[in-house]
């Protein structure tokens, strides 16, 4: 940490201190970094300095549930891409998929080969974002690197110029193949009611039989990277399988007739701490199954399995708390329906035992599933029903009510229309993926903050720490932000010279007073 870098942290925690009081500290990381929104860490210890309570909190939101009332349902796969630039196509999926439900149309085979063919080139092309991007700083430059290296940059000066080309070349030719078949890459006009707008014209199809070879090969390099780097290195596996970093919850997942992990369609398949299935569930099941629950210090809503209900952000089978994205599809799962994927799959059971407590196991999950939706492509492009111009079916019955579902990268995803007889929408409820992990994020903070700091020794390569606990599940919380009416309350803090708050001011003018 260089001089100016220690005097702005040194500022920052007196001015925390402050407000906590003499003999107790809190600690605030606002705000926390590479993720997909906004979120802040309050960590309060106790007068011995050890972690008595820590808070994962998001203080922003966004309204599409309320502003989506009175418009078309057709409009829906155009509006819900805009939620987030990150993850656009998993809604424009999601929502397609609610209005075949909601129009009673069943697409044409070769339509739904298409929409997986462009879902599963988004999910490599967005894990191989988080796993270089996002998260991998954290292992390939290291959690105590200084802040400025824990980046991009970072990764590429250890790695080298010609992986870091590597990565964006691969990438850039995913995102342009999505371009291909929806327009654009981050608002896809693809899915339709019934089928999708565009098929793959016969004379393109080399090209992208190489893209996806070449795929495959990327996600193999991506897991021997992993391996190289992460699991060569004893103090990395201690790290993953430490308490500090281990819960013990439900998981969930979509799944095949085989229950093998999905992405694009299947049910939802809940399994319990022990890898037990305890639910199984279609589209108009999910609201047997999944509540959602809310606290004060959050916009987020925090899911929960109905069944089980809400008993705290406690682990263990009488908990409600579920966990999704890449570790919890492969728990939830029997297996992964392509064979390269399903032999890392493997050796990643056999090291870490089947279930995967261990949250920071997120990332070699996300890796092996490169290798799955790689795959994937390869055996969809070669399919003889791909360049099909049979794309749509046209649907003719009165709209009511859909649903749809899709694993996001980030976990499951739910769409909900109902409409009038005309197809107005009258109610949307949308949960997505960080919802659905949002207690074990809260959890998995207070688990990291509470396992790590002790005696009030702290430093920056900690904290860091802290937030790869919520980083390892790649959270999206613009999506996953959302209330009524929909407006987000404007908070200011007013600080003295002497770095103590004597005002907080709210948007509605509300003065809360000296803290």
């Amino acid at each position: 940490m260089n001089e100016e870098s220690k005097q702005a942290w040194n500022e920052g925690q007196q001015r925390a201190n402050a407000s906590y009081g003499a003999k107790r500290k809190r600690i605030t990381i606002d705000p926390i970094t590479r993720l997909e929104g906004h979120g802040k860490i309050d960590i309060f210890m106790d007068e011995k300095g050890d972690v008595e309570k820590a808070y994962f909190q998001v203080p922003e939101l966004r309204g599409f549930e309320i502003f989506s009332l009175g418009r078309p349902a057709e409009d829906m796969p155009q509006i819900t891409s805009r939620i987030c630039g990150v993850c656009p196509t998993a809604h424009h999926m999601a929502s397609t998929k609610a209005l075949d439900m909601l129009y009673s149309v069943e697409p044409t085979s070769a339509a739904k080969k298409l929409r997986e063919l462009i879902y599963s080139t988004f999910m490599l092309e967005d894990h191989a974002l988080h796993v270089y991007i996002l998260g991998g700083p954290d292992f390939i430059v290291g959690p105590d690197a200084p802040a400025a290296l824990r980046n991009v940059l970072g990764v590429v000066d250890k790695v080298g110029e010609e992986v870091g080309l590597k990565v964006i070349s691969m990438r850039r030719r995913l995102r342009e193949f999505i371009a291909y078949l929806g327009g654009k890459v981050i608002h896809p006009v693809f899915g339709l009611p019934g089928g999708v707008a565009k098929g793959i014209n016969p004379a393109d199809l080399d090209g992208f039989k190489q893209l996806a070879d070449d795929g495959v090969a990327f996600a193999e390099f991506t897991l021997q990277v992993f391996n190289d780097i992460v699991l060569k290195n004893e103090e990395y596996v201690k790290l993953i399988t430490s308490d500090a970093f281990t819960h013990k919850t439900h998981y969930m997942g979509l799944v095949d007739e085989n229950n093998h992990v999905n992405f694009y369609d299947g049910k939802v398949r809940v399994v319990d701490t022990d890898g037990k299935e305890i639910a199984k569930f279609s589209e108009v099941e999910y609201l047997d199954n999944i509540a959602e629950h809310v606290e004060p210090w959050s916009y987020v809503k925090f899911t929960y399995l109905k069944k089980v209900g809400w008993n705290g952000f406690t682990e263990g089978n009488d908990s409600g708390v579920c966990c999704v994205a890449p570790l919890a599809r492969l728990n939830a799962a029997d297996g992964l329906a392509t064979p390269k994927a399903q032999a890392a799959l493997e050796q990643y059971f056999g090291m870490l035992g089947k279930p995967v407590h261990h949250t920071l196991a997120n990332h070699w999950a996300r890796a092996i599933e490169m290798l799955y939706a790689a795959e994937r492509i390869q055996q969809l492009i070669n399919d003889p029903e791909i360049t099909s111009q049979d794309i749509r079916t046209i649907p003719t019955a009165t709209p009511k009510r859909g649903i749809g579902i899709v694993e996001a990268p980030r976990g499951t995803l739910f769409h909900h229309y109902e409409t009038d007889e005309k197809g107005i929408l009258n109610m949307v409820n949308l949960i997505v993926a960080t919802q659905n992990n949002a207690a074990r994020m809260a959890m998995s903070v207070e688990n990291a903050a509470k396992g790590l700091i002790h005696g009030g020794n702290v430093d920056e390569g900690m904290l860091n720490k802290v937030e790869m606990a919520f980083r390892a599940y790649d959270p999206c919380h613009a999506c996953a932000t959302h209330a009524l009416p929909g407006q987000m309350p404007l908070v200011a803090r007013v600080w003295n010279k002497d770095g103590e708050v004597i005002h907080t001011l709210r948007r509605d003018s509300q003065v809360v007073g000296k803290v």
